[in-house]
């Protein structure tokens, strides 16, 4: 099982995100308690992909990480059309999950 230190706590488990609206208010959420932009998102799977989501003007920032949170790639996608972005999609097959403000990401 891979290292997944950098997307959970020691002892809080992973939150479900439920629906694609909850994306924006989680990373504000997050971006107003610990006053660092972004959140992290992970896609459960064999490799557990690891993403930081910023919501901007317009646009979402979707950066892929690695394990020890390095950016792998960014891409940069319209808020309008984001709800065809992979991560929509897993979140609709319950595999879209980010770790409880407080632990770091």
């Amino acid at each position: 099982m891979p290292n997944h230190s950098r997307i959970a706590c020691a002892s809080p488990a992973l939150l479900t995100v439920q629906a694609p609206e909850d994306i924006e208010f989680l990373i504000k959420e997050s971006e107003i308690i610990t006053g660092r932009p972004g959140r992290t998102f992970a896609v459960a799977g064999a490799d557990w992909q690891i993403f930081r989501l910023h919501w901007l003007q317009g646009v979402v920032k979707v950066d892929r990480l690695d394990t020890a949170g390095q950016v792998l790639s960014t891409e940069r996608i319209p808020t309008r059309a984001f709800c065809g972005h992979r991560l929509i999609g897993a979140l609709a097959s319950g595999q879209l999950f980010t770790p409880p403000v407080g632990c770091p990401s």
